[in-house]
């Protein structure tokens, strides 16, 4: 399955080369979800959230707006239970927590069991970003001594889906890591998707043949907005 993806920030959806250069902006999140309506279900990330905690977003009403017409994984700034909790009073299908589902030294457990503990294991997916083949945090400034597919094997009892982000080749539109997401595969049983850098069709069938889903960021953004692109170098 395809999944586009849709990054709020001051209210306008944005794509961000390894998320810091923004190359694309779009003002109106409501009729970007039009263009997508071919697709069964959208990832949402808040980014202002992500970034500077929930109470620096004015993105809320539109991340609520977005779940109330599609089916929506919701992400960004998923640092507490309440707030985990609220995404899903929200309308989220899913909750997306990434960095919170880590500390400085390993898996963040305590926070996932009392996580586990007050929402469904279906309603929860944790994100695993790698730069470099390690678990990258904090907006992908941070990164851990500890391997991605190590990872996935101690946070399975959490959730029911892993998002993984190949961050070395993110919103480059210049591929992605085939054999990297084979090793995460070969890694859990649980569902995965897949995301950064992902450009081609060929590749996002290749990630098929291996059970996996595929986030498109700049990808269908080039697809859907192709006159966007027309100047554009990357």
């Amino acid at each position: 399955m395809v999944i586009p993806c849709i990054d709020l920030m001051g209210r306008k959806v944005v794509q961000l080369v390894q998320g810091r250069e923004k190359k694309l902006e779009l003002p109106d999140p409501l009729a970007v979800l039009e263009k997508f309506a071919a697709y069964p279900e959208i990832q949402v990330i808040d980014l202002d959230a992500a970034l500077g905690g929930p109470e620096s977003s004015t993105n809320a009403d539109i991340v609520r707006e977005l779940c109330a017409r599609k089916p929506c994984r919701v992400g960004g700034g998923i640092r507490s239970v309440e707030r985990a909790q609220q995404a899903v009073a929200d309308g989220a299908r899913k909750v997306i927590v990434g960095s919170s589902a880590f500390t400085s030294q390993g898996i963040h457990h305590e926070f996932l069991r009392a996580l586990a503990a007050a929402l469904p294991r279906e309603k929860i997916m944790i994100a695993v970003d790698s730069l470099g083949d390690r678990v990258a945090i904090r907006g992908w400034r941070e990164t851990l001594p500890l391997r991605s597919a190590d990872a996935l094997a101690e946070l399975e009892p959490y959730c029911s889906e892993f998002l993984c982000t190949y961050i070395d080749a993110e919103g480059k539109l210049q591929g992605t890591n085939i054999d990297w997401f084979r090793s995460l595969r070969a890694a859990t049983s649980l569902p995965l998707t897949a995301a950064g850098g992902i450009t081609t069709d060929e590749e996002i069938a290749a990630l098929d043949a291996l059970g996996m889903h595929a986030a498109l960021g700049m990808a269908i953004y080039r697809k859907v907005f192709p006159n966007l692109f027309a100047e554009e170098n990357f």
